[in-house]
């Protein structure tokens, strides 16, 4: 079975969680590095969520429904 692919929203929350747990430091070593690579996956992952989420912003649609950069219209 496939596995769902969490949201933006729900990936930084679990990343919230794991920086708090952490935070703490009452953490056995072996599961504070394994939650560490988990974090920084999700870290990665929410990365290029925004990274995507910017270049869609970058851009507009021109009155002729072409897409282009968001600073060429100020141009025109």
């Amino acid at each position: 079975m496939a596995e769902k692919k969490l949201t933006f929203e729900e990936n930084l929350a679990q990343l919230e969680v794991i920086v708090n747990e952490l935070e703490t430091g009452d953490v056995p070593l072996e599961k504070a590095m394994t939650a560490f690579q988990e974090g920084v996956k999700l870290s990665q992952t929410l990365e290029e969520t925004l990274s995507q989420a910017e270049k869609a912003m970058a851009k507009v649609m021109a009155d002729n429904g072409e897409e282009v950069p968001l600073d060429a219209e100020d141009q025109q």
